[in-house]
């Protein structure tokens, strides 16, 4: 099938399947090109400090100031001159999981491997995320095909490339990008393997078929595996192909078993040693869900909406777009798959469908009766990215939809669904840059002590002490530069600076805490500038009330002159910052 397009009046002639593997070339390339056109957000910079295997050493900011370049060398390796040194820190990298990280150890010791080969840049960090979401790419394409054919394979394919929740996930250092190789990976095999004993049901042997249904067994031992040690609730996605399994093959569900039962005994050492441990420290009440059932309820209602539309719609624009906006479009979303289902079970794919809707539909709706019966809400978890392993299914539905529609139909709809989700995602990276810390440095860098040839001494004041937002600032400070940290929850950020600026010094017993020749305990107080940088979501402790700002300026107009006030902004609020810049009094 060919469609006629018309642009700058040229008449060109493309077939579906050139505009799909198109389409699957621009995802690779927008993954390309936008490797390190972002900085670390919040959560990438401790997917960072984990991989080191440092977080052990990490010691949050106290009541005086810090050396903020005693943090740098944690983002990473430690040094290491023997084989022991390097066992070392592949153990303190389990005992950080172990000690308060609530995800098993696959994500992080994979980025640990990569760290060593390519450092800490942060492109190439983000590499091995997009190198294994290429991986994914590349195995829908065979999930489709086994499903549908060829075509299938090529427009599952080219939608997972192009979809912009899976292309931000693709540039994220956290572990929910990886998921989705693993989920589609184990669907695939495990189709395969159905595959092959029906034929041998209807005696239809081919050559090296004994072969290959082992060799897709690893593969579905291998990735259910990885999907379990990389995301504890992967296990919603193995109870769904366990359902796949009772759907087409219930007659044969023994063997099948015998697959399932290898992979969960291959976690049994992590579980056995961290998990135990993890769930000593696990902090599950940040799932609790609203007091009273019309609270609840309307909570998880919420969780189903804003998930659907997020994966299937509109990607990271969630972390800055208003409510009423993802609800809309996550009941768009739910209004076309009501729409659309009951059409397709008519038109006789019921086969290819019901495997659509368990891979996608099915491991939603058991996460949300579990939530419920719990009173927890972790559908909606982080704009629902704890429920990626649903995207290749509910991709999987579209693709069917668009195999049923006719033929003078399907090619329009495909190509605007692609085109709609290439838009998206080039807005989102051109519209929402997110450069907070560089233009931060700048201003510290740029100017210099006047009539001196010494660097300028800074001390940053800030009202948080939360991790995300130390580590980010010791990862794109240049750690040469003169600059010291007082972070302090907002309630107590006016006294303790006000003792600074008193005249106390850097306490010794905070340098001994690191074993960096940056600092010391005789740094002085007479700090020619002062930044306050005052985080819209301090993560740890409440905004700043005007009140508690107030104190804070009071405490810096005795001894320093505002100069500026910037606010920068990024593509959600934990990256949001007011900064205002003090110069030392003439007097003083």
């Amino acid at each position: 099938m060919y469609k006629h397009f018309k642009v700058l009046g040229f008449k060109f002639v493309v077939s579906l399947e050139t505009l799909l593997i198109l389409a699957i070339a621009i995802g690779v390339l927008l993954r390309l090109i936008n490797l390190g056109s972002r900085e670390f957000w919040y959560d990438e910079v401790l997917s960072l400090l984990l991989s080191t295997g440092q977080k052990t050493a990490y010691r949050g900011p106290k009541d005086l100031p810090v050396v903020l370049a005693q943090y740098t060398p944690l983002l990473d390796l430690p040094p290491e001159a023997t084989v022991k040194d390097v066992v070392k820190t592949v153990v303190n990298l389990l005992k950080g999981l172990a000690g308060g990280e609530p995800h098993p150890p696959l994500f992080f010791l994979a980025q640990h491997v990569w760290l060593r080969l390519f450092g800490n840049g942060v492109a190439a960090v983000r590499s091995l995320g997009a190198l294994l979401s290429v991986g994914a790419i590349a195995s829908s394409y065979g999930l489709g095909r086994v499903l549908l054919g060829h075509r299938a394979g090529l427009l599952l394919a080219a939608l997972l490339a192009t979809n912009p929740f899976y292309l931000f996930h693709s540039l994220n250092v956290r572990m929910y990008g990886p998921l989705v190789l693993w989920s589609v990976l184990s669907a695939w095999a495990l189709l395969e393997i159905i595959g092959f004993k029906q034929q041998k049901a209807n005696n239809v042997q081919q050559k090296g078929q004994k072969t290959q249904e082992i060799l897709w067994s690893l593969i579905f031992i291998g990735s259910v595996t990885a999907g379990l040690m990389t995301f504890y609730l992967f296990a919603y996605w193995v109870v769904a192909l366990a359902v796949v399994v009772l759907y087409l093959d219930w007659r044969r569900w023994w063997h099948h078993g015998l697959r399932f039962g290898s992979s969960v005994l291959l976690t049994v050492p992590w579980v056995l040693w961290g998990t135990k441990q993890q769930l000593r420290n696990a902090d599950l009440g940040r799932f609790d869900a609203p007091a009273g059932f019309l609270g609840a309820a309307i909570a998880h209602l919420g969780d189903v909406v804003n998930t659907l539309g997020t994966h299937l719609l509109l990607g990271d624009w969630v972390t800055s777009l208003p409510q009423t906006i993802i609800t809309t479009a996550g009941v768009a979303v739910i209004g076309l798959l009501l729409v659309a289902v009951p059409r397709l079970w008519k038109q006789s794919e019921r086969r290819t469908l019901g495997v659509a809707l368990i891979l996608g539909i099915f491991p939603l709706l058991l996460a949300l009766g579990l939530d419920v019966v719990t009173g927890k809400f972790t559908l909606g978890f982080g704009w629902g990215r704890s429920m990626i392993v649903i995207l290749p299914g509910c991709l999987l539905l579209l693709a069917v939809g668009l195999e049923q529609a006719s033929v003078s139909w399907r090619q329009s709809i495909a190509a605007a669904v692609l085109l709609l989700y290439i838009g998206i995602n080039v807005g989102d990276f051109t519209l929402r840059p997110r450069s907070m810390f560089h233009e931060l440095s700048e201003i510290i860098t740029a100017t210099s002590q006047a009539g001196t040839s010494n660097p300028t001494s800074t001390l940053i004041v800030m009202n948080s002490q939360a991790w995300g937002h130390v580590m980010r600032l010791a990862y794109y400070i240049p750690p040469e530069a003169p600059v010291t940290l007082l972070a302090r929850e907002s309630s107590d950020l006016a006294p303790s600076l006000e003792k600074v600026l008193e005249g106390q010094s850097i306490s010794e017993k905070s340098c001994k805490e690191f074993s960096s020749s940056n600092c010391s305990a005789s740094t002085p107080t007479a700090y020619d500038r002062v930044l306050w940088l005052e985080s819209a979501k301090p993560v740890w402790s409440p905004s700043t009330t005007e009140a508690e700002k107030q104190q804070v300026q009071q405490v810096l107009d005795q001894h320093y002159n505002p100069v500026q006030t910037q606010r920068l902004t990024g593509t959600m609020l934990l990256d949001n910052l007011t900064v205002r810049l003090y110069t030392r009094s003439p007097a003083t």
